[in-house]
């Protein structure tokens, strides 16, 4: 995330109803001022910035807690609307999901607000429903990488899809599938930073940090909020694996509940084709294939299968998907 300035998509900054704050541009690695607080952002903005195929203003950070609070607001109409196309669709929830992780990581006490948290999943549903493409239409906002919060919606939004595809799930337990997805990293607080941010090889000692984060993250978020067992059993599971192997209990098979099975696939195929920083790496066909043949007996294979399905890989298609 970048250290001063924080995007909006354009989609989100409607006339006359957005916030009354400063916007800035950004010129290569220098933010100038656009609108100065007290100026409204007009539909003439709106249409001069498209029109210079400007996809981004920022903000200062403490401008944030009202522009979130604003787009968790609109999100709902802006997504019902038929004034934006799939791809605008797919910032506008990207912003506000991210916008939503960045609030729970910098105050972890708000991971509470079941309301807000079924809000969020909601608005995603959604989209989702209404956009085949929902998928593609979030990779134009790639670009500006907040790497955990971008981990978590997409590792969201492939659990819903694949939820949809393998189970005939009441909307309530799908919206409990989508708040444990959204939060199933939250333990990653937990970690010293500096080992987050580390680059290279993390040393033995430091792997063990890391693989305290489903416990931890549950353990907050059961003395902390009163989260579904669906919800909680995806951020204690998500890296247990079906033969044994995984964390931090070793469940095996149906010991690990199958929305936390359903969460490991998304989140390993999730970190397999983009890194930690953001990067590509491996493509979705190869990932498949590492998940399949190299980890094999890691997974259920018919939700593999299904998933091998919702992403549409195989070896005469690789689209780009979430990449």
């Amino acid at each position: 995330m970048d250290a001063t300035y924080i995007p909006v998509s354009i989609e989100s900054i409607e006339a006359a109803i957005f916030p009354d704050v400063a916007l800035y541009l950004k010129t290569g690695q220098n933010y100038v001022l656009y609108k100065s607080h007290g100026r409204d952002f007009s539909r003439v903005d709106a249409e001069r910035l498209s029109s210079n195929k400007v996809e981004f203003l920022f903000v200062s950070p403490e401008d944030m807690e009202v522009i979130t609070e604003h787009m968790e607001k609109s999100a709902e109409r802006l997504l019902k609307s038929d004034k934006y196309d799939g791809k605008a669709k797919g910032k506008i929830i990207y912003q506000t999901s991210i916008n939503f992780m960045g609030d729970i990581f910098t105050n972890p006490h708000k991971a509470g607000d079941l309301e807000r948290s079924q809000r969020l999943v909601e608005n995603l549903l959604l989209y989702v429903s209404k956009d085949p493409t929902a998928i593609t239409s979030l990779e134009s906002v790639m670009s500006h990488n907040f790497p955990t919060f971008v981990h978590s919606l997409h590792v969201t939004t492939l659990s819903l899809l694949l939820h949809s595809e393998a189970f005939l799930l009441s909307h309530d337990e799908v919206v409990d599938v989508g708040i444990g997805c959204i939060l199933h990293d939250i333990g990653m607080l937990f970690v010293p930073q500096e080992v987050l941010s580390k680059p290279g090889k993390l040393m033995p000692s430091e792997i063990a940090m890391i693989k305290k984060h489903p416990e931890e993250g549950f353990a907050y978020l059961q003395a902390n909020s009163s989260l579904s067992s669906v919800s909680l059993a995806i951020v204690r599971n998500h890296h247990e694996r079906n033969n044994g192997s995984g964390y931090p209990r070793g469940l095996k098979n149906e010991s690990i509940s199958r929305s936390a099975q359903i969460c490991a696939i998304c989140d390993v195929y999730c970190n397999l084709t983009v890194d930690r920083n953001g990067n590509k790496t491996l493509p979705p066909n190869i990932a498949l294939h590492v998940m399949k043949q190299e980890m094999k007996g890691a997974f259920n294979e018919r939700f593999l299968g299904l998933f091998e399905k919702v992403v549409g890989v195989d070896d005469d298609n690789i689209p780009e998907l979430l990449l």
